[in-house]
């Protein structure tokens, strides 16, 4: 059965650097076709005669569904399905599965990265070093920047699924205490603060949790207001959950003692950004990258393999329509 099966890798680029293995992925189809990048003008040419779709954020609309009635499995190569139509797929009688945890340990120690690169004020002394600062210091130690010691202080959690759990072991680990945050849109629970309760209680808030409508613009002003001076916040989560320009605004008056995050509104932010403003100071930008490890990426090409070998057993996994 498998030997008829034609499946198409729309953005193969997006995920493999050429250091991963495929050949699992290889041994579940008949043929396995890889394109670097697809452009949405090329999605229904590029899938036509395939049984199978993969893409990591190339979009499949119910356009492309309509026109591709052969189609009946796409695999998303991440875990956001927001680039699939699901409602359209559904109709279609098209299965959607993603992939799930592949990166929490990619992601969790990237999120300790750049909270110990906060406290430490790392940035701060690797650019004294390189503008000779300490080469022409009075004393054998340069210390004009705070550091702040993670033991003992309190780090706030929003979303507390498996990544956010893997975060708070790490930071128990550095002797902070760890807050719960109660999520808008979900149930109420005793171990979750509401925001307005936890903000003020924070040394550093981490942000886990999904973009949806009610976690859009989650962190505005107003919430920005409400933390503690010198706090830090870091988000390894969505952007979006972060209202940019007031982040940048609350960093330029001082309020916060630094922010960090990994993900934009728009990526990659071809447009511009506020956090992208040279003037903002205590700020650290990565590009999306907190989930990229070869491990991770691999695990995502083994989550792969076990979602077609089980469509193929009619027992779908991780199966999102």
């Amino acid at each position: 059965m498998t030997n008829c099966i034609r499946a198409v890798f729309l953005d193969h680029a997006s995920l493999d650097l050429g250091d991963l293995d495929l050949d699992p992925l290889r041994q579940v189809f008949g043929e396995l076709e890889l394109h670097d990048q697809t452009s949405h003008r090329d999605v229904v040419e590029r899938l036509r005669g395939a049984q199978v779709a993969i893409t990591n954020k190339v979009l499949i609309d119910a356009a492309a569904l309509k026109a591709l009635p052969e189609l009946k499995l796409i695999l998303v190569s991440a875990t956001g399905t927001n680039n699939v139509d699901l409602a359209a797929a559904r109709a279609h009688g098209v299965t959607v599965c993603n992939c799930q945890g592949y990166g929490t340990p990619a992601v969790a120690q990237h999120t300790l990265m750049l909270l110990l690169n906060l406290a430490t004020r790392f940035a701060d002394y690797r650019d004294a070093v390189r503008h000779d600062r300490w080469q022409k210091a009075s004393q054998f130690c340069l210390l004009d920047f705070p550091i702040v010691e993670l033991q003992g202080k309190t780090l706030g959690l929003l979303g507390h699924g498996e990544l956010g759990s893997a975060v708070g072991r790490l930071a128990e680990a550095f002797g902070m205490q760890v807050l719960l945050g109660a999520l808008p849109g979900r149930p109420q629970r005793d171990d979750r603060l509401p925001l307005a309760e936890l903000l003020p209680r924070v040394d550093a808030l981490s942000l886990h949790c999904p973009l949806n409508e009610h976690t859009r613009n989650l962190i505005d002003a107003e919430e920005l207001a409400l933390m503690k001076p010198g706090a830090f916040l870091i988000n390894t989560a969505r952007g979006g959950l972060v209202n940019e320009r007031a982040l940048a605004d609350a960093l330029r008056r001082g309020h916060l003692g630094g922010a960090a995050t990994d993900v934009l509104t728009q990526e990659p932010p071809k447009d511009g950004n506020p956090l992208l403003a040279s003037d903002i100071p205590r700020l650290i930008v990565t590009p999306h990258n907190a989930w990229g490890s070869r491990e991770a990426r691999q695990r995502i090409v083994l989550q792969m393999t076990e979602n077609a070998e089980a469509w193929l057993k009619e027992m779908p996994r991780r199966m999102v329509s």
